[in-house]
């Protein structure tokens, strides 16, 4: 199972007798047009898991509110633009490791914060 979780091109094979029931109070039309409708999210959600497991791919997006900018703020405030930007690139690094220890677990976890060995005194 946790093999195919990180291969999800191997794909699924199932011979379970109850994949392949009828509803057979429902004509036969109305049964294509659901078996059309699962199939087409059955293939939306393979390409978005395959998405979400290979990130080397990358995100392709044409929306113009993604490229928006915000005109209630000055150009003259330059300081505070780069300053967003640093704290920008930080995050985006932070979180850049952070995924990076998520599919390593072998890594492990290094806390030096004091609440992390907090004892409880009232019990």
């Amino acid at each position: 199972l946790a093999i195919d979780y990180h291969q999800p091109e191997v794909g699924v094979e199932s011979v379970d007798p109850t994949c392949f029931g009828r509803n057979y109070f429902k004509s036969a039309e109305v049964v294509d047009a659901d078996r059309e409708q699962v199939l087409a999210d059955a293939a939306a959600l393979k390409e978005l898991a395959t998405d979400y497991y290979r990130p080397e791919v990358g995100v392709e997006s044409v929306d113009s509110t993604c490229f928006g900018r915000n005109y209630f703020n000055s150009l003259e405030s330059d300081g505070n633009i780069d300053n967003e930007r640093k704290t920008i690139f930080a995050e985006a690094a932070a979180l850049k490791k952070l995924a990076t220890d998520y599919h390593h677990p072998e890594v492990g976890v290094e806390s030096a914060d004091s609440t992390c060995f907090g004892r409880n005194y009232f019990k």
